[in-house]
């Protein structure tokens, strides 16, 4: 009788065990929402972003001061952007510096 009655316990155990290892996973997709539901349609990504592929109309101030920290230059900052030239100052082994770079695609190195 004893016998009988481990071996139903162990049955009921393992029932539960296996009835709750399924319900958990169900109860895991449920949708949550933060923000707005509402949403506009998805974006297509085979058709570029207008803009895209366009050439740049002169020298990106980021691009100038990552180019002067290329040359040697630390803690740059972009002091003067005009129509021909972008000046960027910075420190040197030698102290401050300055370097300024042609204001067009790519920005070439003008004078250090």
């Amino acid at each position: 009788m004893m016998q009988f009655l481990a071996k139903a316990g162990l049955a009921a155990m393992l029932t539960a065990g296996t009835f709750a290892g399924t319900v958990a996973p169900a109860a895991a997709q449920v949708n949550i929402i933060i923000g707005e539901p509402d949403r506009g349609p998805p974006v297509d990504y085979r058709r570029p972003p207008p803009g895209y592929g366009r050439p740049s109309r002169g020298c990106d101030p980021r691009l100038a001061e990552n180019l002067a920290q290329d040359y040697g230059f630390r803690r740059t900052r972009v002091v003067d952007i005009t129509p021909r030239r972008v000046v960027v100052q910075g420190w040197t082994r030698r102290g401050p510096g300055e370097i300024s770079f042609g204001n067009v695609r790519g920005c070439p190195a003008l004078r250090r």
